[in-house]
């Protein structure tokens, strides 16, 4: 009898730990995806730089950031904290890739954190691309003549 019990406590034990390990997972998980730990650790790097907006890639480990003087810049993930980096708007190249929704980028300045970066939307690829090329026209400083013909509206 006193080994049953035993074996039932050992059990209990051992679905405990499986249980308690699969939710630190995901907590981990959860807190590697957090955009606002994004903004906190950018914003400590560069104190004086104001954010627009930001872009996270599919897998949730990369963010580019538009700023406020339309420089733009990237943040890695590397586990406990992110890797930070302003883009000049002339360094760095940017190839479209064929699933439409991805970027192959090389940066000039900062070759590290070159690499592929694959986006929920292809209109947001689009967007980062824009911002890394310095090319970013917002639809207020479009002109609207010679756009869609005298006066057109956007």
């Amino acid at each position: 009898m006193s080994l049953v019990v035993w074996a039932i406590i050992f059990g209990l034990v051992i679905l405990t730990a499986y249980y308690t390990t699969s939710m630190a997972r995901e907590r981990e998980e959860l807190d590697r995806h957090d955009p606002g730990l994004a903004i906190l650790e950018f914003g400590r790097a560069y104190p004086t730089e104001a954010i627009r907006s930001l872009h996270e890639t599919e897998d949730g480990n990369t963010i580019f950031v538009r700023l406020y003087d339309n420089k733009a810049g990237i943040m890695r993930n590397g586990g406990s904290h992110y890797a930070c980096h302003l883009i000049q708007p002339d360094r760095s190249r940017v190839t479209p890739m064929s699933n439409g929704r991805g970027l192959a980028i090389d940066f000039l300045d900062a070759p590290t954190q070159s690499g592929s970066f694959v986006f929920s939307t292809a209109a947001e690829a689009a967007e980062v691309s824009l911002w890394l090329l310095g090319n970013y026209v917002t639809r207020e400083q479009m002109p609207l003549d010679g756009v869609r013909g005298q006066g057109g509206s956007l």
